[in-house]
């Protein structure tokens, strides 16, 4: 592209810059920058603020290239469909020329995409033709047929699903962005140093041996061919204070130093910093700032501008937009990217694709995450004699844990990458009017065409009244802008997905564990594993559907079309019909827990496998509970369907779909509900079993379990605290004595058959109190509340109706080693702190063999109790997805990803993490909105309270804040008894 020089004579690097985006039509322009040559044979980058006189020393003769400048960890961050292919063009330049090095496997994939976008679906003469007359990677002759094996894997993929693809396998690769400076450490052993978005990174050839994140980074600076990183005071770590390494020269050094001090504003600042005051008398250091919007100023702009954007279509060989045009082409499912041609730069990308590949600029990826609290964060401080980075604690919060954020939606696990040179440009430029870059230019002319000063809302950073936008500035422009609540319906459904996904992985792990071990018998194995292995190959396909799909939804580009993208009614119903053939396995699912309880009854090698595996922390909550998650899956997808056909109106064009997808998991539902029901009892009662000691028999055919929960039981030595067990033939209660293995110790058993129950507060004087009275002996007992006595009375005179009508089950479940009278009752009780349920550990040098944080511990330790009726409610009210979380006295917003089950929340940094962080039990809590005294001045959020225990919790839409008050008031109010039955009841059987 060349451009004639009609700006002023000293016009800045930012003018040029303009001009280039407003020739693309390009939004995202920010994550991009012009590199070129300098007198030192050095590539730097273009500066935005200086004139472009002073940095070009023969301008009719210099080349300056557009490229990627900023790489963020997650291409789902990019909105513009636009500005992902100009990263796929970035990646394939890297491809070719030899930057991004990867594994055969890798490259071979990555190529495969490439050449999905460029000729469309697999041919195979065609595709080893294209192979040979065109070079993507280097050694590319000893891969072709790699190649061609993962194209043919590809057939129906669009030119933008291959771009997708091809940058979520390159962003997984360790050398993606990656632009190497040779540098020398102390010792003078070669090394290289680059930068990402998580601070600066040390390479030795193409590894990565070191990294300093930007936390813990006080300070970066040059002195003539040193470069310093003062590193913050930590006593656990063994660095030094400052790092030295010995570059090639000053000017190399300052370079680097530069790219550092843009990417850490660039990703880690509200906005764009201020200018220094110019000193008075003599200046120290460099002058030099980053110059324009930061990342997050980026996402806000696109997501709420209001301009009209032009569609992208990205320019593709004549031949395969032929193909694309042919009826056959269409009919498997490939089309165009939507709108007009009108794309000069992708064509000339596309044309110089196959040209020479000239240096370009990138830098680091990594996964994004905001860790710990949102406390304070660096800013820049240039005041040492070369020139330094002073990471400093100021008053900016990190924008990550503040941003009114959203989840992004776009697939992590699976693959796919690309990219193409981009366009040489020369140093010239020439005149555009309108949005530049999402801005309007104020360097193209003194005054606009129209003769009137552009406007400062178009840009947060033309003025200096502009200032860091606050939350509820965000929220104000949020509100202006709603979402289909749709999307969210469909957001929720990917967030459950991933979280399933993961638990399905947590049963093949277990595979790992004790699927080799000669313990474990071949039944095992056939009806546990083999079941598995295709539910979990299923469901990745399916999650990364859903992945691309709601991409799509996002992307704005495709406002347009969005009767194609913005909908998910069709992904469901192929899927689930897809599924209709693993209806086998997941009948089997009943069998599979079966089998696993009579395993570890014959081998005690493998209840111990077992045990240590529950104990690890990927297994979050119990391992029998994973097993039975496809059944509950299915729910959960009918609960999604009927939210989309209650929503849609018998018009849209997504209702058929999503109503024909409900009829096909209702009648899956409808055949495994029985089942389900039963399994559920089993499960609770195996679960039972482990947390109880001096108990046999608990696990036979016929028992039920209804509730359990801690009473106060009165003695001859006062009201004793006691874990009490309900069944639909006997109650057993309980202690938590001091014992290692953290389980609760069995005292009695009371019968139900001719068992009679009164109130008997006004008779001992005690709140709460009622009285059971059996056939050979009576227990007064107090609850702590009226709610919790009238829950146990209606519980216990029910299960007396049920007994005394059924021939149940009959046999003595105490040990013959035990009776009432040989356990002490005034065994003391521990006082714990209500959140912390692992610290109830008895000996440090004993590990305790057993989990402290089950339902039944918490229970204890909340003086409340829970039903079967909430369990299974508990099982169909599982959420998962994004949360900024604040404590009671704390300022800053932390983001989490948060899973609720179990009765618990689980929290993670990122879905992607194996196991959880922490966890927060919430029976006993109450869930409220906060009130006008609190001073939460913010929308979607609710609030959490035990005792003096205070969370505050925001969501990121009016849907997603009325599902988490749904789910968590599951677990915090009891629910009605009706429900169940009425699930019984449809299910004699």
């Amino acid at each position: 592209m060349w451009f004639p020089w009609c700006f002023r004579q000293r016009a800045s690097g930012k003018v040029l810059f303009d001009l280039v985006c407003s020739h693309m039509n390009l939004i995202e322009g920010d994550y991009f920058g012009l590199e070129f040559q300098d007198h030192h044979k050095m590539m730097v980058w273009l500066d935005l603020i200086k004139p472009i006189i002073k940095q070009l020393r023969r301008p009719k003769h210099t080349t300056l290239r557009f490229v990627v400048k900023f790489f963020p960890p997650d291409h789902a961050q990019l909105l513009e469909e636009l500005t992902r292919y100009l990263f796929a063009l970035q990646i394939k330049q890297d491809l070719a020329c030899g930057r991004l090095t990867c594994n055969d496997s890798s490259a071979a994939l990555m190529v495969s995409h490439i050449i999905q976008s460029e000729i469309g679906d697999f041919e195979e003469s065609q595709c080893r033709s294209h192979l040979l007359n065109n070079n993507y990677i280097p050694d590319q002759m000893a891969l072709i047929d790699k190649i061609m094996e993962f194209h043919s894997k590809n057939i129906g993929q669009t030119p933008a699903e291959s771009d997708y693809q091809l940058l979520e396998v390159a962003r997984r690769l360790e050398m993606y962005g990656i632009r190497l400076h040779p540098a020398k450490d102390r010792e003078g052993t070669r090394l290289s140093l680059a930068v990402a978005h998580t601070g600066v990174l040390v390479f030795q050839g193409h590894t990565k041996i070191n990294g300093f994140n930007w936390s813990k980074v006080r300070k970066l600076s040059f002195k003539r061919k040193r470069f310093l990183i003062k590193l913050r005071p930590d006593v656990n770590s063994s660095y030094q204070d400052t790092l030295e390494f010995l570059m090639a020269s000053r000017d190399c050094c300052k370079v680097f130093w530069k790219i550092c001090v843009e990417y850490h504003a660039f990703f880690r600042l509200f906005e764009e910093p201020k200018p220094k005051p110019k000193p008075v008398l003599f200046t120290r250091g460099s002058s030099f700032r980053f110059s324009g919007r930061t990342q997050k100023q980026v996402i806000d702009y696109v997501r709420e501008s209001e301009f009209k954007k032009i569609p992208f279509e990205s320019a593709e060989d004549p031949l395969a937009a032929r193909k694309r045009a042919s009826p056959s082409s269409q009919r498997n499912g490939r089309e165009d990217r939507p709108g007009p041609g009108a794309r000069p730069v992708a064509e000339e990308a596309r044309g110089s694709a196959r040209q020479a590949h000239p240096e370009q600029l990138s830098t680091g990826p990594a996964s994004w995450i905001a860790k710990g609290s949102s406390s304070s964060i660096p800013f820049i401080d240039c005041s040492d004699i070369d020139s330094e980075y002073d990471v400093v604690r100021g008053q900016v919060s990190r924008w990550q844990t503040n941003q009114n954020y959203r989840e992004q939606a776009m697939p992590r696990r699976g693959s796919g990458t690309g990219s193409v040179n981009g366009p040489h440009l020369s140093a010239s430029s020439g005149h555009s009017q309108g949005m530049v870059n999402g801005q309007k230019s104020l360097e193209l002319c003194s005054h606009s065409p129209d003769g009137r000063q552009p406007s400062p809302l178009t840009s947060p950073l033309l003025n200096d009244a502009s200032s860091i936008r606050t939350d509820d500035e965000d929220e104000v422009r949020r509100k202006r802008f709603p979402t289909d609540r749709a999307y969210f319906i469909a957001k929720e459904l990917l967030t459950t997905e991933r979280t399933y996904l993961k638990d399905l992985e947590v049963v093949t792990s277990f595979q790992g564990a004790v699927g080799q071990d000669e313990a474990t018998p071949e039944t095992l194995k056939n009806t546990i594993f083999s079941n598995f292995e295709p539910l979990y190959k299923f469901h990745t396909g399916f999650l990364r559907e859903v992945e691309q799909r709601l991409a799509l939804w996002e992307g704005r580009s495709n406002a347009h079309i969005k009767g194609d993208y913005q909908r998910i009614g069709d992904v469901l119903l192929k899927n689930l019909q897809g599924l209709k053939p693993l209806t086998t396995n997941l009948h089997k699912q009943s069998e599979a827990l079966v089998e696993l309880e009579k395993a570890c009854r014959a081998s005690r090698r493998l209840e111990g496998l077992c045990r240590d595996f529950e104990l690890q922390k990927v297994c979050y909550i119990p391992l029998n509970v994973f097993i039975l998650r496809p059944l509950h899956r299915l729910m959960h997808y009918k609960q999604i369907l009927e939210r989309l056909c209650k929503h849609y109106p018998p018009t849209h064009v997504d209702f058929r779909d999503c109503r024909a997808a409900l009829a096909d998991v209702s009648e899956v539902v409808e055949q495994l509900q029985g089942s389900m029901i039963k399994m559920e009892n089993f499960q609770k009662l195996l679960e039972l079993k482990k947390d109880l000691i001096g108990v046999d028999n608990l696990v036979i055919p016929g028992r039920e379990f209804i509730r359990l929960g801690c009473l106060s039981k009165l003695s001859g030595k006062g009201l004793q605290q006691r874990m009490f067990f309900l069944f639909n033939d006997v109650i057993l209660y309980t202690s938590r004595g001091m014992t290692a293995t953290n389980q609760f110790k069995v005292h009695g058993q009371l019968p139900l058959h001719g068992m009679t129950i009164r109130e008997s507060e006004d008779e001992w004087g005690v709140p709460h109190a009622f009285t059971l009275v059996g056939q050979r002996q009576s227990v007064v007992v107090a609850a702590s509340s009226l709610s919790e006595m009238e829950k146990w009375m209606e519980d216990i005179k029910m299960a007396i109706d049920m007994a005394e009508t059924s021939n149940g089950p009959s046999s003595d479940l105490l040990a013959s080693n035990l009776t009432d009278n040989k356990c002490p009752e005034d065994s003391s009780v521990e006082a714990e702190s209500e959140d912390d349920m692992t610290a109830s550990h008895t000996s440090l040098e004993k590990p305790t063999p057993h989990r402290g944080n089950t339902t039944v511990h918490v229970c204890w330790h909340r003086n409340t109790s829970v039903s079967m009726v909430d369990f299974s409610i508990a099982v169909e009210n599982q959420l998962s997805g994004n949360l900024l979380r604040k404590f009671k006295n704390s300022n800053g917003w932390q983001k989490l990803w948060v899973v609720f089950t179990n009765f618990s929340l689980f929290f993670y940094k990122t879905h992607q993490d194996d196991y959880p962080l922490a966890s927060l039990p919430l029976l006993g809590y109450s869930v409220t909105i906060p009130s006008e005294s609190e001073n939460i001045h913010k929308d979607y959020v609710f609030k959490l309270h035990f005792k003096s225990h205070v969370y505050y919790f925001r969501s990121e839409s009016e849907y997603t804040f009325e599902r988490w008050m749904e789910v968590i008031r599951s677990a915090t109010v009891s629910s009605s008894r009706s429900r169940i039955l009425n699930r019984k009841e449809s299910h004699p059987h």
